[in-house]
This record gives C-alpha cells, structure tokens and sequence, in this order.
C-alpha cells in the first residue's frame, strides 16, 4: 500500500514562505505524476500544483509566480514552496500521486494558516 506523508505546515505571517514536503513509501518514478491540493474551510478541494515524471510543473492559474512544485527522485519526495502567503492560502494541503493504472492516492494533509 501505498503511503504519502505530508510535513512542513505551520502558523506564518502574511508575506512569509514556508515549504511543504511529501513523502512516498514508494519509488515517486512509478506514478504518472505527483500533485498538491488544497482545502479551506468551507470551500472544495482545489488543485494547486502537479509535478509530472519528467519534472514538468503545472500550477492553478492564480498560484503561479508564488508557488513552486518539487521533486528530489534519491528521497522519494515532492515539495512546494510558498512564497509571499496569503490570508486565502490558509488551507490543508494535502498529496496525492497518480499511477500509471489510473489509481490515485491521498495523504492526510497538513494545516497551513495565514495570520497575523
């Protein structure tokens, strides 16, 4: 079975970065593509970034220019920076990776919060 493990949220300012990182139990090279989403309170999951096999990166149009999506392929891991957070980024993020069969797996998420 498969396991995403999320880590590297927390409480920050306006303005301020933080960087989330995910980790696979597995070899990252077996999923199609690798992706980040988010939840806020009372809203849907949306999609913030995916990172294919190649490394090619995709982000939501209003994300681009603050987010960067990762992959480091020796530690079976994905991760995203955020840069000059926002209220509206307050969320749990959460990873999913996407395989080859079209299976799709989820991590638990971690919180971030915007606050000041």
């Amino acid at each position: 079975q498969v396991q995403l493990v999320e880590s590297g949220g927390g409480l920050v300012q306006p303005g301020e970065s933080l960087r989330l990182s995910c980790a696979a139990s597995t070899d990252i090279f077996s999923f199609q593509y690798m992706a980040w989403y988010r939840q806020a309170p009372g809203k849907q999951r949306e999609f913030v970034a995916l990172i294919t096999g190649a490394g090619n990166g995709n982000y939501a149009d209003s994300l681009k220019g603050r987010f960067t999506i990762s992959r480091d392929n020796a530690k079976n891991t994905i991760d995203l920076q955020m840069d000059n957070l926002k209220y509206e980024d307050t969320a749990v993020y959460t990873c999913s990776a996407h395989n080859q069969c079209g299976r799709d797996y989820w991590g638990q998420g971690t919180q971030v919060t915007v606050t000041s």
